[in-house]
């Protein structure tokens, strides 16, 4: 290529990201599907990609006709192990077809945004306001630095036909956020989510031999883990509170004031397997019915604090190479709880 043709190809790069910017920040002069065209098709970052298909699934039906060619090519083969694996096993055989082949994924989607159109709007509207692809290459890149750790993740943000993942999925690599679940707050997800799950995607297959694996103590410690570590990713800026599960402050101070009881009358079923315990289901059971929020995740989030607390702030990246019961255990936590004495960021 001449010296002449990169000039003019670095200029028109820089003009249309320039051109992108200001429709990001000029909502008031710049059409909404504008906007949505802006938008990258994905963030990659080592070895983890996040994948925007939402803005296919919307575009597809703005020029007069609905483009199947879009859906395919970018909606299903991008992420088709999500589709064919992951949506196609979860939701059985009368519905995999709707995910395993090319046809069933445009047949949905030539339907589901016109049904709608309102909601997903404003869905893409709340992705763009928090400016989606800044979020995600600085989320993408502090974690590449923060961590040694180099997990393989695909992570697509899209719409579906039936929900059922929500936030997650059944692999680091068939993982997505489902736009159309109104139980998530769209900007927390992304912004909060995102770190959450990066971490497990870390952390899980170093503790693939753990002798606790699978067992409620090892789901307690990795997401208190994942909840610490986005306070930690956040530098400390977020509350303790809203790092673990955006709770409020009154939830966290329900926890403080049952602190001891929830740890004495929960421990006996740290080596539970079967997942249906009152640890990991509390909604099932009548031992805490007033829990504000999920138990677990908050137990795990102070066995780890206090492993932090007993060894130095450092201490955190001890944990990727620790089973989980020499976690629990050196953290000295029910030692603590005999006596606990207040620690920097204690009460949220």
């Amino acid at each position: 290529m001449s010296k002449a043709k990169v000039i003019a190809l670095s200029c028109f790069l820089i003009m249309f990201s320039f051109s992108c910017k200001e429709k990001e920040n000029n909502n008031s002069h710049d059409t909404f599907i504008e906007r949505l065209e802006c938008v990258s098709d994905s963030i990659q970052v080592d070895e983890i990609v996040v994948l925007n298909l939402f803005k296919s699934q919307i575009l597809a039906h703005m020029a007069g006709t609905f483009d199947s060619l879009m859906i395919i090519e970018k909606v299903y083969i991008p992420h088709r192990e999500l589709w064919n694996n992951c949506y196609g096993m979860i939701f059985g055989e009368e519905n995999a077809s709707k995910f395993t082949t090319s046809n069933g994924m445009v047949e949905w989607n030539r339907r589901l945004y016109p049904q709608n159109q309102d909601f997903f709007d404003q869905r893409a509207t709340e992705l763009m306001a928090i400016n989606l692809d800044s979020v995600l290459e600085s989320t993408l890149k502090k974690f590449s630095k923060l961590t040694p750790f180099k997990p393989r993740a695909r992570i697509s943000i899209l719409f579906a036909p039936l929900q059922g993942i929500g936030f997650g999925g059944c692999t680091s690599e068939e993982f997505c956020f489902e736009l159309n679940n109104r139980e998530y707050d769209v900007a927390y997800t992304v912004e909060k989510g995102i770190p959450h799950e990066l971490n497990h995607f870390a952390y899980e297959p170093l503790r693939a031999y753990d002798p606790d694996q699978g067992t409620a103590l090892f789901l307690t410690i990795d997401e208190g883990f994942a909840c610490y570590f986005t306070w930690l990713f956040f530098d400390g800026q977020i509350s303790l509170h809203e790092a673990v599960e955006n709770m409020s402050k009154e939830d966290w101070n329900w926890y403080l004031e049952n602190e001891k009881r929830i740890f004495d009358t929960l421990k006996p079923y740290f080596s539970d397997k079967s997942g249906d315990n009152p640890l990991l289901r509390n909604d099932n059971y009548a031992l805490f019915p007033e829990a504000p929020k999920t138990l677990y995740y908050w137990l795990g989030f102070r066995i780890v604090q206090s492993y932090i607390r007993t060894f130095g702030e450092d201490a955190w990246m001890d944990i990727y190479n620790m089973n989980v019961r020499e976690v629990l255990e050196k953290s000295k936590y029910e030692f603590y709880l005999q006596d606990p004495s207040p620690a920097p960021g204690a009460s949220g």
